[in-house]
């Protein structure tokens, strides 16, 4: 296990509030801090090679999109930190991205925010948090 800390970010004022507490316990341990973006990736059970060749395409625009807009300048904000951060974006069910990237770099732990707990879908399905801290390898902590 290797001093990284994961953030499941989201671009909300949830995953703001768990970035900033991960760069916080980062400082304070000479960690390093990996922010996962995961883009939703829902299969379709049918596609055509048409259909398939245009999912691809928007597949690396919402890439692109999501690099050019919210994580390089988050990147670039926290340059002066202290601390090295390093960006992941990643297609995906969110529980699960965040977990393999815990994985490949020896998190000891995974940080998220809260993220709307009175969401009736929330409460049908499961949330990100509830899910994460049924099947992550590491500690999670969810900030409120």
């Amino acid at each position: 296990m290797s001093n990284v800390f994961i953030v499941g970010y989201d671009g909300t004022k949830d995953g703001r509030r768990a970035l900033d507490f991960a760069l916080e316990r980062a400082k304070s341990q000479n960690a390093e801090v990996h922010i996962v973006y995961v883009l939703e990736w829902s299969p379709y059970s049918f596609l055509t090679p048409e259909e398939l060749e245009q999912r691809h395409a928007r597949r690396k625009e919402e890439v692109e999109l999501a690099s050019t807009q919210i994580m390089s300048p988050l990147l670039k904000e926290l340059e002066g930190a202290g601390i090295k951060v390093e960006g992941v974006i990643r297609y995906g069910k969110i529980p699960e991205v965040i977990c393999d990237v815990a994985k490949k770099a020896g998190a000891m732990q995974i940080i998220v925010g809260r993220n709307g707990g009175s969401d009736i879908a929330a409460r049908v399905f499961g949330s990100v948090p509830g899910t994460l801290v049924q099947i992550s390898p590491v500690p999670v902590t969810v900030v409120p």
